[in-house]
C-alpha cells in the first residue's frame, strides 16, 4: 500500500471517531433537552406537529395567532390549550436539536462506508443507529399526537438509551488498537457483575419513568402550589426507585473493587470504572435534591441526563473488558498487503 493510501485511511479513519464521539455527545444533549422540556411542562408548547402552531417558526406573543386558536389547536386537549411563548420555544428548540443530532447521525453514517471494506459491522451499526434515529423523529411526533402518553414517552425516552448504545458500540469498535486496554483478572466474574449492574441499572431507569409519571398526575392534581407536597404523594414507585438506589450504590462500589483487586495496571477501565461511581454518587445527590427540596426543576433533566451518562459508561466499560470476544477480528483488504 502507498504512503498517501495509508494517510488517507488514517484519516477517514480519525474522522470517523470524531464524528460519531461528537454525535454520542449531542444525542447525550438531547436527552438533556428533553428532561428540560418535561420538568418545564414544555412538553405540549407546540401542539402540531411537525410545525409550530401551524408555522414553521412559532408565534413569541398570542397576537400572532388567530383569535380563536384554542379551538383549532386545542381539539385534542379539550380546549386547553394556551399559549405560553417560554414553552412554545423550548419544545420547538428541542425537535431543533433533534433535527441536528438527525443529521450528525446520518453523517457518521456516511462517514462509516470506507468500513464497509475493512470493518463491516461499523457500517451496518452505524446505519442501524440511522433507522433507529428516524423512527425515533416518528415517535417524537406521537409523543404530540398521543398528548403525551406516558407509554410513548416512555418509549421515547428507552429508545434513545438504545441509540446511544449502537453509537457507543461503533465508536468503540473503532478505537480497537488505538486505545490501550488493561489487563483484567478473572472476567467471568467481572462480565456477570457489569451485565447485572447494567440490567439494574435500566430497571432503575425504567422505574424512574414512571416516579415521572406519577409525578405528572400529581402536578395536575395538586398544582405549582402544592409543590411541597407533590413527593409525599408519589405513592409506592418513588418509595421503591428511592431505596432501590442503594443497591445501584453497592453494584457500583463493588465494581471499583473488583477492577481494583484484578487488574495490575490503572488503564482506561479503571479510569472509566471510577468516574462512573462518580457519576453514579452525584445522580443520587440530585435524587436527594429532588426528593427533599420540593423538586427543583434544574435538578431533574440533571437527574434523568446523569443517569444515561452512567448506563452508557457501564456498557463502554463492559465493552472494553470484553473487547476480544466482543469485536470480531476485523477484515482487511489483500490488496493492502500488496505493495503498489
Amino acid at each position: 500500500m502507498t504512503n498517501s493510501r495509508l494517510i488517507d485511511q488514517n484519516n477517514s479513519n480519525r474522522l470517523f471517531r470524531r464524528l460519531a464521539l461528537l454525535t454520542v455527545v449531542v444525542v447525550y444533549l438531547l436527552i438533556l433537552i428533553g428532561g428540560i422540556v418535561r420538568s418545564t411542562g414544555s412538553g405540549m408548547g407546540c401542539p402540531d406537529w411537525p410545525k409550530c402552531f401551524g408555522s414553521w417558526v412559532p408565534p413569541t406573543e398570542v397576537s400572532q395567532l388567530p383569535p380563536n386558536y384554542q379551538e383549532i389547536y386545542g381539539a385534542k386537549l379539550k380546549g386547553e390549550v394556551e399559549f405560553n411563548p417560554t414553552k412554545t420555544w423550548i419544545e420547538y428548540l428541542n425537535r431543533l436539536f433533534g433535527a441536528f443530532t438527525g443529521v450528525l447521525v446520518f453523517g457518521t453514517l456516511l462517514a462509516s462506508i470506507p468500513f464497509l471494506k475493512k470493518d463491516r459491522p461499523i457500517f451496518y451499526m452505524s446505519l442501524t443507529a440511522f433507522l433507529l434515529t428516524g423512527f425515533q423523529g416518528w415517535l417524537g411526533s406521537k409523543v404530540v399526537s398521543a398528548e403525551l402518553s406516558p407509554f410513548i414517552v416512555t418509549l421515547h425516552m428507552l429508545l434513545a438509551i438504545v441509540i446511544v448504545f449502537v453509537l457507543l458500540y461503533v465508536m468503540a469498535r473503532s478505537y480497537v488498537g488505538k486505545v490501550k486496554v488493561e489487563k483484567v483478572g478473572n472476567k467471568p466474574l467481572i462480565d456477570k457483575w457489569l451485565k447485572w449492574t447494567i440490567g439494574l441499572s435500566l430497571l432503575q431507569v425504567l422505574i424512574g419513568t414512571q416516579v415521572r409519571e406519577a409525578m405528572d398526575d400529581v402536578i395536575v392534581n395538586l398544582g405549582n402550589e402544592g409543590r411541597n407536597k407533590w413527593v409525599e404523594n408519589l405513592g409506592i414507585s418513588f418509595y421503591i426507585h428511592r431505596s432501590y438506589s442503594i443497591i445501584i450504590l453497592v453494584l457500583h462500589v463493588g465494581l471499583v473493587y473488583l477492577l481494583s483487586k484484578h487488574t495490575q495496571t490503572k488503564g482506561i477501565v479503571s479510569k472509566l470504572s471510577n468516574a462512573l461511581l462518580a457519576t453514579i454518587i452525584v445522580e443520587i445527590v440530585t435524587g436527594i435534591i429532588l426528593a427533599y427540596l420540593s423538586v427543583p426543576a434544574v435538578a431533574q433533566p440533571i437527574h434523568l441526563t446523569l443517569a444515561t451518562i452512567a448506563v452508557g459508561m457501564q456498557f463502554v466499560v463492559w465493552l472494553l473488558i470484553n473487547a476480544e470476544s466482543v469485536f470480531t477480528q476485523k477484515t482487511a483488504l489483500k490488496a493492502e498487503n500488496i505493495n503498489v
